[in-house]
């Protein structure tokens, strides 16, 4: 099992493994900042690169399966990690070829199952999934899924409050130790479920009226990720992962012709 303190001084290390967003809203850029602001050491294997902007993803591109590895190994071998989190993985191999990185990998791991853009893009293939179910989520820590990806995964649609308790189950049975269930897309205000299928945390948070929400995911994840790192038990870091989150949701601003990100420093900035 990989070291995750070979080092012993310096802020926590964070690795996130995930596609690149040439925009700087989502993906690798959004976790870095994120791991940045809520005071870890971010490190990063790059799985897939993106043409992506405001307005959409116009293209995206697998790394060979060596540069990931190798990526992986020269972090985790020298470095260590604290806790990992992972995102666009693409396709089958690339999501085996990760999930066999995490098998050796003694650090709390969040697995974000990106399955489309905010703009609706395809972000993994359809073979992929069967591998995300089978491979990645009994290596997870935590699994973060938004109510598209549960739909994804499970074949479960949920359509109020009460649906997330039947999603989070369905996802708990493929093997991860929590499940947070992302009601953002519900009506009202933004609720979440966290639960291990035996407590049950309940993440409430007044919904804000911005469209400019690029970068959700990949944040709230990365800030679980972080606040795991910094050694808070699962429930108190999914809470403090969505107030952080919710500052930054709150803070999205403008940027280019369509969506804007949120913004990963609203704190530094005294936003929100």
């Amino acid at each position: 099992m990989d070291d995750v303190n070979l080092t012993g001084s310096g802020p926590p290390r964070v690795l996130t493994v995930a596609g690149s967003d040439s925009g700087g809203g989502a993906g690798i850029q959004a976790d870095l900042k994120t791991m940045l602001a809520l005071g870890t050491h971010g490190m990063s294997v790059i799985a897939a690169v993106t043409a992506q902007n405001s307005l959409g993803v116009q293209g995206s591109w697998e790394l060979p399966l060596e540069a990931v590895r190798a990526q992986y190994r020269s972090v985790a071998d020298d470095i260590g990690v604290q806790a990992v989190k992972t995102g666009m993985l693409a396709s089958a191999p690339l999501v085996e070829t990760v999930a066999e990185l995490l098998a050796g990998t003694a650090a709390p791991v969040v697995v974000d199952p990106v399955g489309v853009s905010k703009h609706g893009d395809p972000l993994l293939a359809g073979d992929a999934v069967g591998a995300l179910r089978g491979r990645l989520l009994p290596v997870a820590t935590v699994v973060t899924p938004n109510l598209d990806e549960v739909a994804q995964l499970t074949g479960i649609e949920v359509t109020g409050e009460a649906g997330l308790r039947d999603a989070a189950t369905a996802l708990l049975e493929h093997g991860p130790r929590w499940a947070l269930v992302k009601g953002g897309h519900l009506p009202g205000e933004a609720v979440d479920l966290l639960t291990d299928g035996t407590e049950e945390h309940w993440l409430r948070a007044p919904r804000h009226d911005n469209r400019h929400t690029h970068g959700t995911g990949c944040t709230l994840a990365s800030a679980l990720a972080s606040y795991l790192a910094r050694g808070l038990p699962v429930p108190e870091a999914a809470r403090a992962a969505k107030e952080y989150t919710t500052g930054a949701i709150a803070a999205g601003f403008a940027l280019g012709a369509g969506l804007g990100p949120v913004d990963h420093g609203w704190r530094l900035r005294g936003r929100g």
